[in-house]
Order: structure tokens, then sequence, then C-alpha cells
């Protein structure tokens, strides 16, 4: 059975102790290891994982690029690139295109990014991000670094989808984490991916299989979240569903290599 991890983050090795310690900080939980490219290989092996998106967040306009000049050298055929994007930043057009020949999707955290998923200063880089039918994984919702106004809720992701109805969404978190009640009411059974990033052992037995009747299996992916979760628990938490192989094999691998033509 292949298994395709749709959600981890990691950092060049230089800064990769600092930001484990400020992830640490802002989410009030350790790490299960330094969230570099070795230890990601690591962990992969020991789950047996095949590959691995990784996704890189911008915090600031300005480290759009140079984020993505790191990411793009890693160059690693186990490696499915999620480049950063901000919707502040003004060259975003032309860094698009590079990220169109280099990347398989983007990765937004309003949170981190302190902009609201459906404001309109986003709606030009959606507009462009639907033209060149780049997915986008979003983080949604509560943000464990942020409390307060949610700005990924489910009502701000549906908002988002009725404007841009052609745009590869995927909402991380099972569409909105802690919020899932709200995303089974408004968003499970439209054209919206979700991963499992963080979700299943906060969920309800009864709230995920009320997901897959409404949702189906065929827009659900597998993703751990490392280095915040280890990636074989979360494999193991699929594993262990009531639910047909052939699902869970949607699941861990087919969904994800279907939406970036792996």
């Amino acid at each position: 059975m292949e298994i395709i991890d749709s959600h981890t983050h990691i950092y060049p090795d230089k800064v990769a102790e600092k930001a484990r310690e400020q992830l640490q900080k802002a989410f009030n939980r350790g790490m299960v290891d330094l969230p570099v490219i070795s230890n990601l290989f690591k962990h992969m092996d020991e789950a047996g994982v095949s590959k691995s998106v990784v996704a890189c967040v911008a915090s600031r306009p300005d480290q759009v690029v140079s984020i993505n000049n790191w990411l793009f050298s890693l160059k690693d055929k186990r490696i499915i690139p999620f480049a950063s994007m901000h919707p502040y930043f003004y060259g975003y057009r032309d860094e698009l295109k590079r990220i169109k020949d280099n990347a398989c999707g983007i990765k937004l955290q309003s949170e981190f990014q302190l902009f609201f998923a459906d404001e309109e200063k986003a709606f030009p880089m959606y507009e462009e991000l639907q033209k060149l039918q780049i997915p986008v994984l979003f983080h949604c919702g509560i943000e464990l670094s942020s409390p307060g106004e949610v700005r990924s809720s489910p009502d701000r992701m549906l908002n988002v989808m009725r404007r841009f109805p052609e745009l590869k969404i995927i909402g991380a978190h099972m569409g909105g984490f802690l919020m899932w009640e709200e995303v089974l009411e408004k968003l499970a059974g439209k054209d919206i991916y979700f991963d499992t990033s963080d979700s299943l052992d906060e969920m309800k037995k009864e709230t995920l299989a009320k997901f897959f009747e409404k949702h189906g299996f065929d827009k659900i992916f597998y993703g751990s979240d490392f280095p915040l979760k280890c990636p074989a628990k979360e494999i193991n938490l699929i594993k262990s569903l009531n639910i047909s192989e052939e699902n869970k094999q949607k699941i861990l691998s087919l969904n994800i290599k279907r939406l970036v033509n792996l």
C-alpha cells in the first residue's frame, strides 16, 4: 500500500533549531523531531511513506522568494513542493508562474500571515491561482498559536469557494481544526479537499463517520503535520479505521496523486 504524506513542514538546517523553539512556544507543544529534511526522511522510512508534501509558509511578503528559492533547490524525488505565497506580495503573478514550473501547489496560513481568507485583497492572487490551476493548501480552523477571531473559518472558506469555484482548495485539519461540526454543515460534500493532519485523534468517531458519509472518500488525504505529529502514528490511525481497504488507499495516496498529477 503506497503512502504519501500530504502535509509536512521542514526548514533549512541553519534555522531549524530556532524554528523549532518558536513553533513549540507558539503552539505550546513539543515537536516530534527537529524539522529538517534528514529527519523527515527518517520518519518517512520508519512509516513506509514514499513521498511527502513539504509546505512552506512566508509570514511576510518579503520572505516569499527566498523561501521558494530554498524549497526549489531541494530537488528530491521524495519531496512534493508546496511553495510559499502571500496575498500582499506585489510580485505574485511572476512568482506564481515560477511556482507553476517548480512546485505542485502553495500553502497559505492566514493566522501567521495576518490576512482573512476571504478578504478582497487576496482575490487577485486567487484569480491567478485559479487560472494557473495551482492547488492551495489552506490552514483551516482555529490556530492554537493565535487565539481570537478565526481568519480561515468554514464561513470564510465558503466565501472563497463561491467567488472562485474552480480554485483547487485543500482544507487542512479536516477543513477546520476544532470546528468540525461547522465544517460538516457548511463545507462537507462540496468541491473541496480535506487533509487529516492533526485531526483524527481529536475528532469524535461519530463526527468522522459523518464526514465519510457526507463527503465521501475521494477528496480526503492523509497528512501528518510533521514535525507537530509523528507520521507513523497518524498512518496507524487511518489503518485502524472501520472503512474498506480501497478507501484507505484513496486516503493514503491515490487522492493526492490524482490532484497533483503524480
